[in-house]
Parts: structure tokens; C-alpha cells; sequence
């Protein structure tokens, strides 16, 4: 089982956005988080489970889509870790990453 690694920039992403929502609902907020937790917890089993990041074609990184978010990470095969980069609107294109253990 690969261990999860959340990256400061990818808690300080999901809490901006969730800030951003529960503006108008407190509810819809954590409940989103939750639903992002919960997608990132199944990279701990499949950790290659979610697709390349179409704007990034070198297959560094990956990502999972939990509406409105998409959950940007990269898999080091050699220390068994996944690396939560970012966490983005659905809607903003990614012009370049670093994170992880580089």
C-alpha cells in the first residue's frame, strides 16, 4: 500500500476552495472535502489509477476529478508514496508543476 503525502500547496488549494464554497454553504464545503479525501484514499491501493494531466504529456503526474476539483499528484515508484501536488478548479489549465520529493 502507497502512503499518501499531502504537500502544503495542495492543503492550502483545497482549503481556498472549500473557503470559497462554504461562503454560501458551510454544508456543500465540507461536504466536498470529504469527497476529495475520499478519492485521494483509494491512491493508497491504486496508485496509478487516475489518467496522465493532458496539459503535462511527460506522465510525471496524474490526476483524479471530484467535481469541482481536480486532485493533481505524482507516484514515486521508489518510495512507495503518492504525492497530492494540488488541488484546482475543474476549469483552470495547469502550466507546470513541481512537488513531491524532487
Amino acid at each position: 500500500m502507497a502512503e499518501i503525502v499531502w504537500t502544503e500547496p495542495a492543503v492550502t488549494d483545497l482549503d481556498a476552495i472549500a473557503d470559497y464554497i462554504a461562503i454560501e454553504s458551510p454544508f456543500a464545503a465540507a461536504v466536498l472535502v470529504q469527497r476529495v479525501l475520499q478519492r485521494v484514499e483509494q491512491l493508497g491501493r491504486h496508485p496509478e489509477s487516475g489518467p496522465g494531466v493532458p496539459e503535462l504529456p511527460d506522465g510525471r503526474y496524474r490526476q483524479l476529478v471530484e467535481p469541482p476539483c481536480r486532485i493533481l499528484y505524482r507516484h514515486d515508484l521508489m518510495a512507495g508514496t503518492v504525492y497530492i501536488l494540488h488541488v484546482v478548479r475543474t476549469e483552470r489549465l495547469v502550466t507546470g508543476l513541481r512537488g513531491g520529493s524532487e
